[in-house]
């Protein structure tokens, strides 16, 4: 049964355009989540972005754990590379470069999914 999950942060007023175009460019994560020894423990099925003002919402929907999903990804080029581009734009500084920067930004970031639906 898969999981969604979802990011909220800010992005300093006027940067909306340029936030937009690093999404635009985003080239998707190797969707097999991988566990430290690399044994596939799930599968990213899906991500949305939304944007509304200068709120950023991500949203993921997986199969497996969340803890496995935020470790797996923070080791894809793909999203090392568009959180650098984000970093000079974000209202609050968050620290991605360790995991304890990085569980921090998860943890305070998070939104609990209180819904989610599919039809047959």
């Amino acid at each position: 049964m898969s999981q969604h999950f979802a990011l909220i942060w800010n992005v300093k007023p006027g940067t909306e355009e340029k936030v937009v175009e690093i999404f635009g460019n985003y080239e998707s994560p190797d969707p097999v989540i991988k566990d430290e020894d690399g044994n596939a423990v799930g599968k990213l099925l899906s991500t949305q972005v939304f944007m509304k003002d200068n709120t950023v919402v991500r949203v993921m929907e997986l199969d497996g754990e969340f803890r496995h999903a935020a470790a797996h990804l923070g080791k894809q080029p793909q999203i090392q590379e568009i959180e650098r581009a984000l970093d000079p734009l974000l209202e609050t500084p968050r620290d991605m470069s360790t995991p304890e920067g990085a569980r921090q930004f998860f943890m305070s970031t998070a939104m609990r999914c209180l819904v989610a639906r599919k039809s047959d």
